[in-house]
């Protein structure tokens, strides 16, 4: 006895479940259709993001460079050699962070001069991808070891 009734709750609420959600409102269709193309604001949907304009992004590129090259040079042994190196590979990665530059991290960095969380992740994967396939200098020889 006790399982029928069980099972007959059980069988009028997954009835329940299923007509409940296909019960339709007393809306006119217009209305439905209105809000449905009303755009949901997504906070990290930066689609929306200030347009960067050339002249910032090539500002961007020149002091991002400018500033990878003198703090490279600083732990450099050999600042005169390393500078052309150093200049190209640091022109290569700024003109790979310059693609994906938001108007934020553009406003960021030129104007408060701060390297923001999103320009530390632009940075590793730009200086990955210039950095990658380049042979790296060799190191000390110890012992005539190759």
């Amino acid at each position: 006895m006790k399982t029928k009734s069980v099972l007959l709750a059980l069988l009028t609420g997954l009835s329940l479940c299923v007509f409940l959600p296909g019960c339709s409102d007393d809306k006119p269709a217009e209305s439905k259709s209105a809000a449905a193309s009303k755009p949901v604001h997504n906070p990290f949907d930066h689609s929306h993001d200030e347009v960067v304009t050339d002249v910032v992004k090539h500002q961007f590129e020149h002091e991002f460079a400018d500033q990878c090259v003198t703090r490279e040079l600083k732990s450099s042994a050999n600042p005169d050699v390393d500078k052309p190196r150093l200049d190209k590979d640091c022109m290569c990665i700024a003109k790979y962070m310059m693609k994906d530059l938001s108007s934020e991290d553009a406003k960021h960095f030129l104007k408060q001069h701060e390297n923001t969380h999103s320009l530390r992740i632009k940075f590793d994967a730009a200086a990955y991808f210039c950095l990658q396939n380049k042979q790296q200098p060799k190191g000390p020889q110890i012992f005539g070891k190759h």
